[in-house]
């Protein structure tokens, strides 16, 4: 291995190594009993609703991928898109390096389908660029709506900086829909040739991308108690720094990184319901998924050894 293969892996320990450690500081005075005492306290239908809420995540998720084999104008099964899909999200949340952990398994199920090496690679690109599309989209509503959000990580930041960064989003949705809708040319780099998404496209972008993180959002919101929760708005803002800054530093399953951010923005809520909420959302968002996800690998694999048995005797 070259020195480069390691430089990922070593960010993400490091990361992990540094939020545990500030996050330590942070639940010291929280007892084991705290964080029982406050997962028994939620109410059973708020359970449910936070799994539902998960299964929404995922279908969104596999939209991402359906958008762009749309866009490449390739036809798969939903079935397959959609297994396909929750296995790459659910092991790149959970290894980190979300980029290079579900480009292999994307390239190892795609190609399976006959897509070539580019198209894979455009497939990869087209998602991530849905999800920083749902990003902006739903940070320039928060930010615009509630604009005191920033002050909950630095109390000296003014709300105008949160106007300026919420327009400034929104202002870069609107020339990537603005330039769907002109037509701009295609780009060639060498094999690549990159273009423009069509406004049907597009359209499915701006409705996936947000509706996935809402949904993810939505699982903490639901198991955090009424009392001192500051809405669903905030919520929202908090996950989209806290996510963003867990897949920045590549730490796998963004441990440490997520609660660190989650009980800095929640100060005036208690504790250990905040991380209660938060053993909820690994739960349902990160292990259940990522079991599930190694069921889907092992038959995947089982499926492609047995056709290469069937092929080699059919051969011979």
């Amino acid at each position: 291995m070259k020195l480069k293969d390691y430089v990922w892996p070593v960010v993400g320990l490091a990361a992990v190594g540094i939020s545990v450690w500030l996050l330590y500081k942070e639940l010291r005075s929280i007892s084991l009993d705290d964080v029982i005492h406050s997962l028994y306290a939620i109410p059973a239908h708020r359970w449910i609703l936070a799994g539902f809420a998960s299964l929404v995540a995922y279908a969104a998720l596999a939209g991402y991928d359906r958008i762009a084999l749309l866009h490449l104008r390739r036809r798969i099964s939903w079935l397959f898109i959609a297994l396909c899909s929750f296995t790459t999200y659910a092991l790149s949340h959970n290894i980190g390096a979300s980029v290079l952990s579900g480009a292999v398994v994307r390239y190892r199920a795609y190609s399976s389908q006959g897509m070539s090496g580019p198209e894979i690679a455009l497939l990869i690109a087209f998602c991530s660029f849905t999800f920083i599309l749902g990003v902006l989209t739903l940070s320039a509503v928060v930010l615009l709506m509630e604009p005191h959000l920033l002050q909950r990580f630095n109390a000296e930041l003014p709300p105008s900086l949160s106007y300026v960064l919420g327009f400034g989003a929104l202002a870069i949705v609107l020339l990537y829909v603005f330039g769907s809708w002109l037509h701009f040319r295609p780009l060639r780099i060498r094999r690549f040739t990159l273009e423009y998404p069509r406004v049907p496209v597009v359209a499915q972008q701006l409705i996936v991308g947000p509706l996935e993180l809402i949904g993810a959002a939505a699982i903490i919101y639901f198991t955090l108690p009424t009392e001192g929760n500051p809405g669903f708005l905030i919520i929202l803002g908090i996950f989209l720094v806290s996510f963003s800054a867990a897949l920045i530093s590549h730490a796998p399953g963004g441990l440490g990184v997520l609660e660190l951010v989650f009980l800095t923005g929640l100060p005036d809520m208690n504790q250990a319901d905040v991380l209660a909420a938060l053993i909820i959302f690994r739960l349902f968002y990160l292990l259940i998924p990522f079991a599930l996800s190694l069921l889907v690998v092992l038959y995947f694999e089982r499926s492609q050894l047995l056709l290469r048995w069937y092929k080699k005797d059919s051969d011979t």
